[in-house]
């Protein structure tokens, strides 16, 4: 049995630029595929997500709550979780009000697993670089939040469309694939 881990190997060598990358059926049946752990059993696995509702319903308290959870290692609703180190990019916030709402969230039961910032580069200028450089450092993140999806988007995405938000989270569920977390984008819509 053939094992393939995140980039695709097939058992010959690899095609040229010009040709499909193939398997036969039997191939792909004999490949042993890694299994994804989860980071909340049956509700987040590696991969991006993309969390969108309407504005002010209580996302930035959704995704607050998951990043305290996996950070702590503590079930959340009926769901395991893996503990891990979290980055919260709280990109609409300033740090005072994000204080409040965790306070208000969790009272002063905090975790050194948690590190938020309220400011990031966009995803064409910068934001893997320091997304990089914090994984360098804190190695055991398995779940990047990034509130909001507007905040990251290049300044030449102001009139945003389809295409570029594809490419966008194209680059971001790259990065995610490459590093075998969790990284939830959060959009008002």
């Amino acid at each position: 049995m053939t094992t393939i881990d995140n980039v695709f190997q097939p058992p010959s060598a690899a095609p040229s630029a010009q040709e499909l990358q193939t398997l036969s059926m039997p191939e792909l049946y004999d490949t042993e595929f890694p299994v994804p752990q989860p980071i909340i059993q049956d509700l987040l696995y590696p991969g991006l997500y993309i969390l969108a509702g309407a504005p002010k319903i209580g996302k930035s308290f959704l995704v607050a709550q998951l990043a305290y959870h996996v950070a702590r290692g503590e079930q959340l609703w009926s769901y395991p979780v893996q503990q891990s180190s979290v980055l919260y990019l709280a990109l609409e916030d300033k740090f005072s009000r994000l204080q409040q709402r965790l306070v208000r969230m969790f009272d002063m039961e905090v975790t050194e697993n948690l590190h938020m910032a309220v400011s990031a580069q966009d995803v064409d200028n910068g934001l893997e670089e320091q997304l990089n450089s914090f994984m360098q450092k804190y190695p055991d993140v398995r779940l990047i939040i990034i509130d909001t999806l507007q905040k990251i988007r290049s300044a030449q995405d102001e009139k945003c469309n389809y295409a570029r938000d594809y490419s966008s989270a194209a680059k971001l569920k790259e990065f995610a694939d490459k590093h075998n977390i969790c990284l939830l984008l959060v959009h008002p819509v």
